[in-house]
Parts: structure tokens; sequence; C-alpha cells
């Protein structure tokens, strides 16, 4: 049996009511799990229609649904190879849009660019 629940507020046993606007605006607006070696390829993902591969270590995350605009918070997180750290980061090579974002994986200790197995993107915002 389908249904479905519908509410202005939501309360919680110890902490009281909380404003429904508050779940809405702080959940992720997309996120992903993606295999960026090879021929990339998402594990899963929520609001990411499709990812390209624009070269090593770059990739972009395009979006299902458009942002309002381009000032939305993007995070992530990559693997660990050879006991070398990580990072992954916005490109500044391609602004945020409301289609899409551009980001890389780099090595830590010089910035060089690396292929990742796994890539873990999330995005917080306001939806168009």
């Amino acid at each position: 049996m389908a249904g479905k629940i519908v509410a202005d507020q939501i309360e919680h046993s110890t902490a009281g009511s909380l404003d429904t606007q508050y779940v809405v605006n702080g959940s992720a607006k997309a996120w992903w799990n993606l295999n960026g070696t090879g021929t990339i390829a998402e594990r899963g993902s929520f609001n990411v229609s499709s990812h390209d591969d624009a070269g090593t270590g770059l990739y972009d995350a395009n979006y299902t649904s458009a942002m309002a605009d381009g000032n939305y918070a993007f995070q992530g997180t990559t693997g660990v190879a050879s006991n070398t750290a990580l990072v992954f980061a916005y490109h500044s090579s391609s602004a945020p849009s409301t289609t899409d974002v551009r980001y890389a994986c780099e090595i830590s200790n010089n910035i060089t660019l690396q292929d990742q197995s796994y890539i873990f993107g999330t995005i917080f915002g306001d939806l168009a």
C-alpha cells in the first residue's frame, strides 16, 4: 500500500519541534560514488545525470535538476594511493554552474592530478 506523509513540522522525541524547511534546505541536493579509473562509472548517485572524464584526475558532475546558481557548497573525498594522501577539490579551470561542477583528485604533496577508483561527492544548496 502506497502513501505519503504531509507535515509542516517534525517533532523529535527529546529535541522538540523542527520546521520541515530545515530538513529540506539542509538536505544534499546531489551526491555520487564514482569509479574514476579507466572508463569512468557511477556506482550510485542522486540528481547526477552523468559524469564526464575531463582528463587525468579531472571530472565533471552533471546535474539532473539544475541548481539555483553557482554559489552552492561542494565537498567530497577520495581514497589513499600508496600511502599518499589525495585531495578532492573544485578545479579552477571551470567555475561551478547551475548544471555542473568540475573537480579534481590530486596528490597532496605535489598537486599532481591522478585518477581515483573511489570518489565521493556531495552538493548542498538551492535547486532552481
